[in-house]
């Protein structure tokens, strides 16, 4: 269960089924549960116009095989994001009016395929997010705007520019990441200990 925050903070909801000629799902990890709970509530031949994205943390994934069983009309399971963007590009760039796009999993991947989304002119109200597994944040560096993933501590060293870093909760959409800011900048060298926040 996350935390509440800002106003900024995205807010996820549970996955439901719309109707619409095609879907488009897109999960990493734990994020696979929530596209498998969504098969005791759909049509039938719902999986014959989905084009499901998942990105496994493990090679031997437990969901791969479940997943296959839907028999989607695309199953893509890629190793990272990165390497899942040049797909997620063209499927959005082909995509037609009515589309539903569903993403679930950690924020990192919600966040980065919603700003895809977006960009290929979904509006992000009307695009489902649901989260699964870990809390760990995808932060940006206000001062050096390098991108860090997977962030579990607060404060944190930045990966770029080593400067210690407080982990805000205000949310960009514009960059799919949460800010980081100098934590010791009014007191150089007075860095809190850091501590695990995000899991």
């Amino acid at each position: 269960m996350l935390e509440g925050s800002i106003p900024s903070r995205p807010v996820y909801g549970v996955l439901e089924i719309r109707s619409g000629r095609l879907h488009l799902m897109v999960a990493d990890a734990e994020g696979a549960e929530a596209i498998l709970d969504l098969v005791a509530s759909t049509p039938p031949d719902f999986f014959a116009g989905t084009h499901i994205i998942y990105l496994p943390k493990t090679s031997g994934d437990k969901f791969v095989a479940r997943l296959e069983q839907l028999a989607p009309a695309q199953l893509y399971v890629g190793p990272t994001y990165d390497a899942a963007l040049p797909r997620l590009r063209r499927v959005l760039a082909g995509a037609h009016m009515g589309l539903q796009v569903y993403l679930a999993g950690t924020e990192g991947l919600m966040g980065q395929a919603m700003l895809e989304a977006t960009q290929a002119g979904i509006p992000h109200s009307a695009i489902q997010t649901e989260h699964r597994g870990s809390t760990a944040r995808r932060v940006q560096c206000v001062h050096c705007k390098g991108v860090t993933e997977d962030v579990t501590h607060d404060p944190f060293q930045c990966a770029h520019c080593g400067l210690h870093l407080f982990v805000r909760d205000h949310y960009s959409r514009r960059i799919a990441a949460f800010q980081g800011v100098r934590i010791d900048a009014e007191d150089p060298g007075n860095i809190p200990e850091s501590v695990e926040r995000f899991r």
